[in-house]
């Protein structure tokens, strides 16, 4: 397993999972988060979105965390070895989300872009409408995307941590 796609709502692991993958499998870690937003949480431009993603994919040895579906199928899921969704419920996503804005506050995540540091604001309660309404309003896009595109790929559920850590388990050790 050489290239690893990790989907799923904000909040359930992808990023930990992520990390975790890199390590066990010696695979550069790549976060979409930090590829397309710019300082103060400004969308980046679609062409050098793309540009920033061909790029961090160019080693051909890679595992990614996060959606954009639209914006870069293209670029990662022909060209996956596994492709992961992550599933967790809407309560313990919601809590993650509060937890680690709370105690990052003022700061920014490692795995986001430089300069969107965490904050409370309006955009952060319209970011937790967006996780409660995942599942019934994102999700089918991109499971539909997925279908339709790349109907040869499997895609792994895992449901909750147990699961999760169930997977990991069955990789190498590093």
């Amino acid at each position: 397993m050489q290239r690893v796609v990790i989907l799923g709502c904000s909040g359930t692991g992808k990023s930990t999972l992520a990390r975790k993958v890199g390590t066990r499998l010696n695979l550069p870690v790549i976060h979409l988060d930090s590829l397309f937003w710019e300082a103060n949480w400004t969308e980046s431009d679609l062409d050098v979105f793309r540009a920033k993603v061909k790029a961090a994919l160019a080693s051909g040895r890679w595992v990614t965390d996060g959606n954009y579906v639209t914006k870069t199928a293209d670029l990662r899921y022909a060209q996956a070895d596994a492709i992961l969704w992550l599933d967790q419920p809407v309560w313990l996503r919601i809590l993650r989300i509060l937890r680690r804005t709370v105690i990052g506050l003022g700061r920014t995540r490692a795995d986001m872009a430089q300069g969107c540091v965490e904050r409370i604001d309006l955009n952060f309660f319209v970011f937790l409408k967006w996780t409660r309404d995942f599942d019934h309003e994102t999700r089918p896009r991109i499971q539909a995307a997925l279908s339709e595109r790349f109907p040869e790929k499997a895609v792994t559920h895992l449901r909750g941590d147990a699961e999760i850590a169930a997977w990991l388990a069955g990789l190498p050790s590093p």
